[in-house]
């Protein structure tokens, strides 16, 4: 009996014990959250949304009639490109990790490996996320809007004068040797030389703004001014479609910064407070700044004012409390009216749309900020603990953002200069890049 009784006991734990290993698999192994998937999927059609219609529409009311066509024509054309080449090797340069070493220096702490190129391994069960708790397909799609509006907000720098096909491929190489880099450096993970520096940027401050806006002011410096700037008017010719735009971007920047928190959690509901807050004040910060000096308040003004806002807390929203932001907001909302005004005349580079003036200046300003309303003590949710120590690792990874952006670009752009040209004729400049790039009249819309 007792024989048997090991027997039958062996039987069963035959049974048993392979149904037991399956289950701790199925435990161990990941599994896709579908209430972050629905979120992610929301946050990047929000994203999509800022670029086409909302940026085209931004910057498509600000110029003059006679260059609609051409501003928006390049926000739809830069959207297809970095789509096409984020698939191609932008998303393994920004994310692949081969070769990467926490506190090691090397060749992958700059440029990311070639292990995702064409998206190879990429399939409908392929997990990632925080927690593996999303497809991978999705945050690609993602990271891919972001990589998409960046280059797209250097064009409110060089509007009205650039030729169309040295756009295009200016925006090539600079999202291949500046984008994609910075977005490694910055978000890759452990090895990445600003992510070891311990750089805080939580959805894009230093990658997306900083980068764009700096870029926009060494490219309307190479370009040279405007025919006429600055004694000829250039006023906007439809402020109705830049609202719009603006509007469209505040909504859609939900999905930027609330989505960066990848998961449907407390983080992406702060972050979706903080960014209201920063907007409502940056706006206001701007108006009243404007009504003081010119004695008017514009509706350019407060578009543009929201517009800081939103590229101010981008760094900080999923790290700042609500008083923090309301903070960042109205600093921001000053600062960005002032470089945006004077510091432009006096300077006296023809920035058309304020590229720099609100996204490098405000990027700039909410990377710092970041660095003092991200300790805990000041009403935060980060792990700082020493304010001064964190303030100078955001001062480090704003200057070498400046400085490697601004360097890589101006090569660039000297070097096609050289070989095909950057800017129109005078002739084309003055019958307006509609006709004379695309042989279309925006204005009879």
């Amino acid at each position: 009996m007792t024989l048997r009784k090991f027997a039958g006991l062996g039987a069963l734990l035959s049974i048993v014990m392979p149904s037991l290993a399956m289950a701790a698999d199925e435990v161990a192994a990941p599994v896709l959250n579908s209430g972050d998937t629905a979120w992610m999927l929301t946050s990047t059609a929000l994203v999509l949304f800022m670029t086409i219609p909302g940026l085209a529409l931004f910057y498509g009311g600000m110029v003059r009639s006679k260059n609609i066509l051409s501003v928006m024509m390049q926000c739809f054309a830069i959207t297809g490109l970095i789509s096409v080449l984020w698939v191609i090797y932008g998303y393994s340069i920004a994310f692949d990790t081969t070769g990467m070493e926490q506190g090691v220096v090397n060749f992958n702490s700059f440029f990311g490996g070639m292990g995702k190129a064409f998206l190879a391994g990429v399939t409908p069960a392929s997990i990632t996320g925080p927690a593996a708790l999303f497809p991978e397909a999705v945050f690609i799609t993602f990271q891919m809007t972001f990589a998409i509006i960046t280059p797209a907000l250097i064009v409110g720098a060089f509007a009205e004068r650039m030729k169309f096909s040295a756009m295009l491929i200016f925006m090539a190489i600079w999202f291949t040797l500046v984008y994609a880099p910075i977005a490694h450096m910055v978000w890759s993970g452990n090895g990445g030389l600003l992510w070891d520096w311990g750089v805080l940027d939580f959805a894009g401050g230093t990658v997306v703004h900083i980068n764009a806006g700096v870029a926009g002011l060494v490219a309307c410096i190479v370009l040279g001014k405007r025919k006429g700037f600055p004694t000829t008017p250039m006023a906007p010719h439809n402020l109705g479609y830049t609202l719009i735009g603006a509007a469209m971007l505040w909504v859609g920047w939900f999905g930027f910064n609330a989505g960066s928190a990848a998961a449907a959690n407390g983080t992406a509901g702060m972050a979706m407070l903080v960014t209201q807050i920063a907007t409502a004040a940056a706006a206001l910060g701007w108006m009243f700044a404007e009504w003081i000096t010119h004695g008017k308040p514009s509706a350019l003004g407060i578009a543009s004012g929201v517009v800081a806002g939103l590229v101010a807390i981008t760094p900080a929203a999923g790290t700042v409390g609500p008083m923090g932001a309301l903070v960042i907001g109205l600093v921001a909302g000053v600062i960005c009216f002032f470089c945006a005004t004077s510091l432009k005349r006096k300077l006296g580079y023809d920035d058309s749309l304020d590229a720099f003036g609100v996204h490098g200046i405000g990027g700039i300003v909410g990377a710092i900020l970041t660095g003092v309303f991200a300790a805990p003590a000041l009403g935060g949710f980060g792990t700082v603990t020493d304010v001064a120590a964190q303030v100078w690792i955001q001062a480090k990874g704003v200057g070498f953002t400046v400085i490697y952006t601004a360097i890589v670009t101006f090569i660039i752009l000297k070097v096609l200069d050289a070989v095909m040209g950057l800017r129109v004729t005078e002739e084309e400049e003055a019958v307006g890049l509609d006709l004379a790039q695309h042989n279309e009249r925006g204005y009879n819309l």
